[in-house]
């Protein structure tokens, strides 16, 4: 797809990010309160983003902005759990400007003995609520092609586990598991704000239980080389007792895989939960030729017409409406929102 083509589902659909870059600079407005900088040439606070947050206050009250200067930074980062609030916001004019990366997988050894697994692979891990990054690049930098004798490729980039997030403008980066939506508990939902964002990925590269609302974002399924099965763009894996799960609204799905060749989604049942009903609902969005008639598959013995997937108001040459993509109401829809499925009990509405 071209930029011009992308240009042009920016203005109709919303997707505002193409190929991984903004449609425009994007300075981060200042904020009163406390901050600190990073810059990898020593002219911050700090050289590591883990420095930074290392040295929030415990139990930080109020919004702590980090300013990270452009430059591509390697290292896992966690957020704990008890460094709330933090605002992680990068200095380039573009978010491709300002890189937080690391390159282990699943099956990468650890120096103790073992493999990261899934979760531990994650280059960003998200523990602290209220946590905002905005303008930069988050990425899992494994190459498989490097380490054939690891079989185990799961590769998160950014791993969530906190509620009341929000991702604004912000990139992720990878191949297989990019962005895990998590959290604390089976039954303990997670929301999840993500607005003009770019994914990539190509096998079950956003999942999880979390609830996501994905606003005006472009979903990139990369080409893995296959001519029949390309992967697979989500597996929820939503407890049955929560409403929401995944929502893609506004959106554009693209790929420069081959037509007919990537599946939208599979249910995902973590240890083989029964209660795990995934949800993914896309509506309003656009959707490349590289989607086919028969979108959602199943996952190992548990079907896809099992799991909550859903469509609605669909449009481009993948939007296909076939008896096997179930397809709204508009009276089914109508609660199916953004500010529905952030909302839960406190009513949140963010602002990024």
């Amino acid at each position: 797809m071209d930029r011009r083509t992308l240009i042009r589902l920016a203005a109709t659909s919303g997707a505002a990010i193409a190929a991984g870059s903004a449609a425009g600079a994007y300075p981060a407005q200042a904020r009163p309160g406390p901050r600190s900088t990073v810059a990898a040439d020593g002219s911050g606070d700090f050289t590591t983003i883990q420095a930074a947050v290392d040295a929030v206050p415990a139990g930080n009250p109020t919004r702590f902005t980090i300013d990270v200067a452009p430059g591509t930074y390697h290292g896992q980062v966690i957020i704990p759990a008890d460094r709330p609030n933090i605002l992680l916001r990068g200095r380039g004019r573009r978010p491709e400007q300002v890189v937080i990366t690391d390159d282990r997988a699943n099956g990468t050894p650890r120096p103790e003995g073992g493999t990261w697994g899934t979760s531990g692979s994650a280059s960003v891990t998200v523990d602290g609520a209220g946590f905002t990054a905005r303008n930069l690049t988050f990425a899992n930098s494994f190459d498989e092609a490097a380490h054939p004798e690891i079989t185990g490729r799961q590769a998160v980039a950014v791993l969530t586990r906190a509620d009341r997030l929000e991702f604004d403008n912000v990139r992720f980066l990878g191949n297989q598991d990019t962005l895990y939506l998590n959290s604390p508990a089976a039954d303990v939902p997670a929301r999840i704000y993500l607005r003009r964002c770019y994914v990539e990925g190509d096998v079950d590269f956003i999942f999880g239980r979390g609830t996501a609302a994905f606003d005006r974002c472009r979903i990139h399924s990369l080409d893995r080389g296959s001519a029949t099965n390309n992967g697979y763009v989500t597996a929820p894996s939503t407890s049955v007792t929560n409403p929401y799960g995944l929502l893609f609204a506004a959106c554009a799905f693209t790929s420069d895989a081959p037509p007919a060749s990537v599946y939208l989604g599979r249910p995902w049942h973590p240890s083989q939960d029964p209660n795990a009903i995934g949800q993914t609902i896309i509506r309003d969005s656009w959707l490349g030729a590289h989607l086919g008639a028969t979108p959602w598959s199943d996952f190992g013995t548990w079907p896809w017409r099992d799991a909550r997937f859903a469509e609605y108001h669909n449009r481009g040459p993948g939007a296909l409406v076939t008896a096997d993509r179930p397809q709204l109401t508009r009276a089914q829809v109508a609660g199916l929102t953004v500010t529905a499925f952030l909302a839960g009990t406190d009513g949140w509405s963010p602002h990024c």
